[in-house]
């Protein structure tokens, strides 16, 4: 069985400054906006067009987009709640706005809904006619079904598989109801409860339920330091036939103010990701070198180091011309640890305690390994 084809949406100028300080200013996110879009990353959503009540970071968001030159090659996205969010984003032509896709939502957590969109689950339902209306009247032939707070909830503890189940089939006979057919699941995860078992175990009761569907989308925040582990999870549980997608921030920032874990939420790093599909032989045509820089940047505007691990460490070094130097000096700090991309000058303060120097390494000959004399003494 091979791999699904894996599909990256970089979020961290949407879910990753809504938690950040609303002293960052539009110059500073148009910046990171253009930097960001030379990385190869396909999909970028530039923000959310809320209210600055809620959302205050998000106030400055026309300023910001009027400073910033869209560079073709990825598609851009937005946020928006409702018809007053989607008049303010229709002044930017490039940006593609939630009215293009026809979907059904509703949180398994009715506390969540009220406290992040002032709405409770029954006007989550309500609003799903409207919805499908508006498709109807659009001529569409396909749809997608969305589970929020899919995996558990800070306010009312796990959800169950069986519950994940139940709400999605209320909206996927919605959709059949009115001759749409379903295409794509989505969950959405805000506080942070997703784990590789349930992760596993709910796709595969989708899998035997709806085989035709084969667009997953997973938007997984890490709380709890299980969102990589529940994206290799995810991949795991399909195959070559499917196709999942995967919100992601750079540097591992975000989280939703109304969760109650603020900063601390986060998502799966995007240099981490990559790294990861890098490593198991999945190309996501990104440079993670670019992206790495990218979070060199982030992190001077936020003001800390963000909590993703390969901007910080380094990729792994999978070619021999990335090894590194076996006399490299001890390495103890961060700042020394950044040798793989500023040169070994960063730590060449430091120790080489070895008696004479290391030779350059050579193919491991497990035969002559074996063959060699051991000591118990």
């Amino acid at each position: 069985m091979g791999y699904p084809t894996v599909e990256l949406r970089e979020e961290v100028m949407r879910e990753g400054m809504q938690i950040e300080s609303v002293d960052i200013t539009p110059q500073q996110k148009a910046d990171l906006l253009t930097e960001l879009a030379k990385t190869g990353i396909a999909s970028i959503n530039v923000g959310s067009f809320v209210s600055p009540k809620y959302t205050p970071q998000m106030a400055n968001i026309e300023e910001t987009l009027r400073l910033f030159t869209p560079i073709p090659g990825p598609t851009y996205t937005c946020l928006a709640f409702n018809q007053r969010g989607l008049d303010r984003a229709a002044e930017f032509e490039w940006l593609k706005t939630p009215g293009a896709a026809h979907g059904l939502v509703i949180h398994l957590c009715d506390t969540f809904a009220r406290r992040n969109m002032n709405r409770s689950q029954l006007e989550e339902k309500a609003s799903w006619a409207s919805a499908i209306a508006r498709a109807q009247s659009m001529g569409a032939t396909e749809a997608t079904i969305t589970v929020g707070a899919a995996w558990g909830s800070n306010f009312q503890g796990a959800f169950s598989t069986d519950q994940r189940m139940a709400l999605l089939r209320m909206e996927y006979e919605a959709w059949a109801e009115a001759g749409i057919a379903v295409t794509a699941i989505g969950f959405a995860d805000p506080m942070g409860w997703c784990s590789p078992a349930a992760v596993a175990e709910t796709l595969a009761a989708v899998r035997a339920e709806w085989p035709g569907v084969k667009r997953i989308h997973q938007h997984l925040h890490n709380t709890r330091g299980l969102a990589l582990a529940s994206v290799y999870a995810s991949i795991a549980a399909l195959d070559e036939t499917y196709t999942i997608s995967f919100d992601v921030t750079a540097g591992g920032i975000g989280g939703c103010p109304y969760c109650g874990n603020g900063r601390l939420t986060g998502m799966a790093a995007t240099e981490d990701v990559v790294n990861m599909l890098r490593m198991m032989g999945i190309d996501t045509g990104i440079d993670l070198e670019a992206l790495i820089e990218f979070v060199q940047h982030l992190d001077e505007v936020i003001g800390y180091r963000s909590p993703g691990h390969v901007s910080h460490a380094g990729p792994a070094p999978l070619h021999d011309v990335d090894f590194y130097d076996p006399n490299l000096p001890l390495v103890e700090t961060v700042d020394e640890a950044q040798h793989f991309r500023l040169g070994p000058s960063v730590a060449e303060h430091q120790l080489r305690p070895w008696a004479e120097p290391i030779p350059p390494v050579s193919p491991l000959d497990v035969e002559a390994v074996a063959a060699a004399p051991s000591s118990t003494s």
